[in-house]
């Protein structure tokens, strides 16, 4: 068998010469030593001065010049009632001198026994820190012209080098074994493999000298991946930095050792993902202390002979699958627990469906003309429809400081054709409460993990199974997780039941995985992949359309997800549309220039302020007592490939992202980018695979028609977004004279009361009431599919949905003229006959009419229409709708609509009256208006005002003092105190008396 090199500029995998299953011969070879030069012996004598100065100097000075500095007696009372005199304060200053010279002499022994004895890992004095590095940096000098230390010592080679990369530069543990303690068997496993394995190379360097026959055939070295010590493993990257002088080389290693068995019985498939106890072959050329030759197949130790076997293996011999179970190279689909067995109650409609019957009846959503990229994208769609409702209210807000008669944006514009079915998809496909159960969960993780003082683990993927439970796949095994999380199929998953993740209270605590987003489904489970923690970048090649539309949906959920605290979403080269979903989360770059120059800025920001916060990844910040940092992620989607040049720029900014916090996606036409630790295709039927980690999902896409109507409804929706037109009219009108009598008349806006219907009998009583008011509430219509959805939000089968409906029908029944009460218009959505109305139809109505149609021109329309108005408001929205249910409310804006409302009410009322000096009434109005809209403070600047307008000193000092309280530890908001102080320059004096 030809013997295999490695040159800096190619790698070359060597090919065998004979059978593929015959074992390649390969004999020890003697370690060279290198020889030592005349800066080696100056570095040695310095070394040996300063080190006979700090050990025995320090002591010899302390005693001659200051002497004991302790008591030599037990001290009294007396003693310590002296005064503290100059001497005093030299003993003092004498011990902790003592303690610190006690310390170092402690660390100068630990660093000579460990590189004397080859023993690898020196072990870590308590508050060593720099005094430690001192220690070794000096031993290692000192030792440098020894007879073996050169070559044998762990960390000679690096000398100079931090602590944490001295550590890391010794020889990694041998394969993991599951169970408890496992990091601290890991560490002996480090010290036995490496006093072994340097036991070894001692003996072959000793056979060579003595003129053994050993041949010099093969001159191959060997390492063997060490493992995690702080934030993550070890990584190709480093070691070809260590041993090779170049990081980029790392292709080199992985060349040599690609598709080869490893101990464990898997292969390196990927060159990010390696695992402890690996085996690598290193090229020709490498050095370092931590390497060694093949041993002789009769060595002593298990290391050896895996280390001879791994040798003789052959280049990328085959045989031996890669494991199935969790672990930092596979992303893996996680053991299902059975689901409960629920029953389809078809009698009463209250039982909900086995997740199956939600999952087939989503993939049948497209016979409703939804779009099902988001009827199956449930934590997407939940993610966009709260920001939009969010968007919505804002909107909401800020117009009501506009004129009180016929004030603008009072009532958002209705969707029509595809943004409309967009916002019906979004409806259906939303899945709030498995957000709020995922985040909860994450974060009451962290709050545990925190509480005792262990570091979060780097999560590389999620898994949201078909059950409702939670998966998180771990980079390595990081012991038992705290309660009710539990070890899931290995040690590598940790699994939380949707039973206990219900039970979680909010928390204070940071998002510990911002960075999680959806890339599809797996055998009925959704997998989220944590981009923030891939060491390095993810590639995705396919067409470009398939490409965008992945890219879309990936920017769209972290900008908009509800597991997050804050983060930067950078899209370069694609996306500038899609801003508008998230303007303080969404950037857009033009180039890769500018990608490469903002990156490079932060990259080295991030460094110097994890440095300067003493931690050594973000994952560190984001638990414990510096958690308020946050430690936001940014997350960078390049949709253009990049090429060569800038694809390794971006590979050596992305080889440290991941304790950064910092993740890259890239986008690829050929499949094959440098650089790049993961790799994924997306194809044309949706399928988004990645054979290297194990996937074949079902991708979760937003093609470009979606993204269009999606951004609509934001664009449509944006606060700051100019007027159209007059004030947008309510979408329904009622005829309020005395011949507007409704057929049917519900009342919503306090208890729950329907007039001209019978009470259905039975539980279907409570799902009818419910389905009339989602109805009531929407005018323009409501899909099937929506309404389904909100009183079934697990899903229901179609059977029970008509049924529904029917009963639905039969009990509004028919108008006089023979037409159903419940339609269905020509879009396919379900809409009220004219004749069914309820009390909030009547109150906007009201409004409007007093405001832009026949109250405008007659004052005493006007006051009429707005006092009916008002006493139409008996409390909240569904004031005593049952708990559980009604659970759609949390998508709507009628929470803010209607207090809105009935401010501008009270506001419009109040103006009446004050115009006739009628500054009780105005009160009186004002006074109802509050109690639907406490915090509406241009309710309580009006009060103030109508207050002020009886003259009543004492009563608008009363008032003033009311708002105070309410106000409490945060105060009175600016324009408030400065309507006080026009109107009663004196409650100030009133504030500090009480105060």
């Amino acid at each position: 068998m030809p013997r295999r090199r490695t040159s800096s500029s190619s790698s070359s995998t060597g090919s065998s010469t004979g059978s593929p299953s015959t074992p390649r011969n390969r004999t020890p070879q003697a370690v060279r030593i290198r020889r030592r030069s005349f800066g080696d012996f100056v570095k040695a004598f310095f070394a040996f001065v300063a080190l006979l100065v700090l050990v025995v100097g320090v002591p010899g000075a302390l005693a001659v010049a200051v002497g004991w500095p302790l008591p030599n007696g037990v001290p009294s009372l007396d003693w310590l009632q002296k005064p503290i005199t100059t001497g005093t304060f030299l003993h003092i200053l004498t011990v902790i001198v003592w303690l610190a010279w006690a310390q170092f002499t402690a660390c100068v022994l630990v660093e000579i026994k460990a590189a004397v004895s080859g023993v690898g890992v020196p072990g870590r004095v308590p508050g060593g820190g720099p005094s430690q590095l001192l220690a070794r940096q000096l031993v290692a000098a000192l030792l440098l012209v020894g007879a073996t230390a050169a070559s044998l010592t762990p960390g000679l080679s690096q000398l100079g080098h931090s602590f944490d990369e001295n550590q890391r530069g010794t020889v990694a543990a041998a394969q993991q074994t599951p169970g408890g303690g496992l990091f601290a068997q890991q560490q002996e496993q480090a010290a036995s493999t490496a006093a072994a394995l340097a036991e070894q190379a001692v003996g072959a360097a000793a056979h060579a000298d003595a003129g053994g026959s050993a041949s010099k055939a093969d001159d191959t070295k060997y390492y063997r991946i060490q493992p995690p010590e702080g934030r993550h493993h070890d990584s190709l990257w480093e070691i070809a930095e260590r041993h090779l002088g170049d990081g980029r080389r790392y292709k080199e290693i992985f060349d040599l050792n690609k598709d080869r068995v490893q101990p464990d019985g898997s292969k390196l498939s990927e060159a990010s993902l390696i695992r402890p106890g690996w085996i690598m072959e290193m090229p020709g050329d490498a050095r370092g202390g931590d390497l060694v030759e093949m041993p002789e197949a009769s060595g002593g130790s298990a290391a050896q002979q895996q280390i001879h076997d791994y040798g003789r293996s052959g280049d990328h011999a085959q045989g031996g699958g890669a494991q199935q179970g969790g672990g930092a190279g596979h992303v893996s689909l996680p053991e299902q627990r059975p689901a409960p067995d629920q029953q389809n109650d078809q009698q009463t409609g209250h039982q909900e469906q086995h997740q199956q019957h939600a999952t087939s009846t989503n993939a049948a959503s497209d016979a409703f003309g939804l779009p099902q990229a988001l009827v199956g994208a449930p934590l997407l769609a939940a993610g966009l429809l709260g920001a939009l409702g969010r968007r919505r209210r804002q909107a909401l807000w800020q117009s009501a400081f506009g004129a009180v008669g016929g004030r603008r944006g009072m009532e958002p514009p209705t969707p029509t054709g595809d943004a409309a079915d967009a916002q019906d998809a979004l409806l259906v496909g939303a899945d709030p409460e498995g957000v709020r159960l995922l985040d909860r969960s994450l974060r009451g993780l962290a709050a545990s993990l925190g509480a005792e003082s262990r570091p979060l683990p780097t999560v590389y993927a999620t898994w949201l199974s078909n059950n409702g439970d939670l998966h998180l796949q771990l980079a390595q095994p990081s012991g038992n997780p705290p309660a009710p999380w539990q070890l899931g199929q290995d040690q590598t998953f940790w699994m939380l039941a949707r039973t206990d993740a219900e039970r979680y209270e909010d928390v204070d605590a940071a998002a510990p995985y911002p960075g999680l987003v959806s890339l599809g489904t797996l055998d009925d489970s959704r997998l989220l992949l944590n981009l923030e923690s891939v060491p390095g970048i993810v590639s995705l090649s396919g067409s470009e359309a398939d490409r965008a539309a992945v890219f879309a949906s990936v920017a769209a959920e972290l900008a908009t997800n509800g597991w997050s605290d804050r983060m930067t979403i950078t899209l370069v080269g694609f996306g500038e549309d899609l801003t508008p979903l998230a303007p303080n989360r969404l950037r857009h770059l033009e180039g890769i220039d500018d990608l490469v120059e903002t990156m490079e800025a932060e990259t080295r920001q991030r460094r110097g302020a994890l440095g300067a916060a003493g931690h050594d990844s973000v994952l560190t910040g984001r638990t414990g007592p510096a958690q308020h940092t946050r430690w936001a992620p940014h997350l960078v989607l390049l949709a253009a490939e990049p090429s060569a040049d800038d694809a390794m720029k971006l590979a050596e900014l992305a080889a440290d992202a991941g304790r950064l916090g910092i993740g890259y996606l890239v986008g690829t036409e050929s499949g094959d980018l440098p650089g790049a630790a993961w790799e994924m295709e997306i194809t044309g039927e949706g399928k988004l695979l990645a054979p290297l980690l194990g996937l074949e999902l079902d991708a979760q896409l937003l093609p470009v028609p979606l993204q269009r109507a999606v951004v609509e409804l934001f664009v449509e929706s944006d606060p700051e977004r100019e007027p159209q037109g007059p004030a947008t009219a309510p979408p329904f009108l009622v005829d309020v004279s005395e011949q507007g009598r409704p057929a049917v008349y519900a009342r919503l806006v306090g208890p729950y009361e329907i007039i001209g219907l019978d009470t259905p009998d039975g539980d279907r009583s409570a799902l009818l009431h419910e389905a009339l008011a989602l109805l009531l509430l929407h005018r323009e219509g409501v899909h099937p599919r929506v309404l389904s959805s909100a009183l079934w939000p697990r899903g229901v089968t179609d059977d029970v949905r008509e049924a529904l409906l029917d009963r639905l029908r039969a009990w509004l029944g028919t108008d006089p003229d023979g037409s159903p009460r419940l339609k269905t218009d020509s879009t396919g959505r379900l809409t009220l006959a004219k004749t069914v109305v309820s009390d909030l139809d009547v109150l906007r109505s009201l409004y409007h009419e007093a405001t832009q149609g026949r109250g405008v021109d007659s004052r005493a329309v006007r006051g009429r229409l707005l006092t009916d108005a008002l006493v139409l408001v008996r409390g909240p929205l569904l004031a005593d709708r049952p708990e559980g249910r009604y659970r759609w409310l949390t998508h709507e804006i009628i929470d803010a609509q209607l207090p809105l409302l009935v401010a501008d009410i009270g506001l419009a009322l109040s103006e009446f009256h004050l115009v006739k000096d009628r500054a009780e009434k105005a009160i009186e109005a004002l006074g109802a208006a509050l109690n639907s809209a406490p915090g509406d403070e241009r309710l309580w600047h009006e009060l103030l005002r109508a207050t002020h307008a009886t003259g009543d000193t004492d009563r608008l000092q009363a008032l003033a003092a009311d708002l105070i309280n309410r106000s409490g530890a945060r105060g009175l908001p600016p324009r408030t105190e400065a309507l006080l102080d026009e109107l009663l320059p004196t409650w100030r004096n009133g504030v500090a008396a009480v105060g």
